[in-house]
């Protein structure tokens, strides 16, 4: 990389963590291209980013963001991995570090909060955005549905009423 090249990259990613919510710092070390081609893909699948940084340049575009604090944790082969949704770039560090030793989650940053290799672990079991809202929709409408419910019930039984009534004068 040259000058330029290296401007270029330490002004994107500064971009990247004004935008962001989250980054987790991995350690990479002897991962295969067959796996990284792998941790890529399923990092695209759940709407992460992942990029390999040099460590000095990475350092220079934290600068001034609320991720600061994650600056000590970029040291030997890191990458970063960031997406909108907190949950899901922890979620899929922690996923396939389960099933690859070589890859190491070192820790991160949720806001301005710096989050050790523990913090990643635990907000990756958190249900993701989407899950959140699906269950609080359901929240919402569960108390609708036995509203309904509840109103259509004396309805229901004042027609079986008036039904036998109808059945009770039909028969005499």
């Amino acid at each position: 990389m040259d000058r330029t090249e290296k401007r270029e990259f330490v002004a994107s990613l500064a971009a990247v963590f004004a935008a962001t919510s989250m980054v987790v710092v991995t350690r990479n070390k002897g991962l295969t291209v067959a796996e990284v081609t792998e941790l890529r893909r399923r990092m695209r699948a759940a709407g992460v980013s992942f990029k390999v940084a040099k460590n000095r340049l990475a350092s220079l575009a934290l600068v001034g963001t609320r991720f600061d604090g994650i600056e000590p944790m970029l040291k030997g082969p890191t990458a970063l991995a960031w997406s909108h949704d907190p949950v899901a770039a922890a979620k899929v560090a922690v996923e396939f570090a389960k099933t690859n030793e070589k890859l190491v989650v070192v820790g991160g940053a949720l806001g301005s909060r710096t989050l050790d290799a523990d913090g990643i672990k635990a907000l990756a079991e958190l249900p993701s955005l989407e899950m959140l809202r699906a269950q609080l929709a359901g929240l919402v409408a569960t108390p609708a549905t036995r509203i309904a419910g509840v109103l259509q019930a004396p309805a229901g039984q004042l027609a079986r009423v008036f039904g036998a009534y109808a059945k009770r004068d039909e028969a005499a």
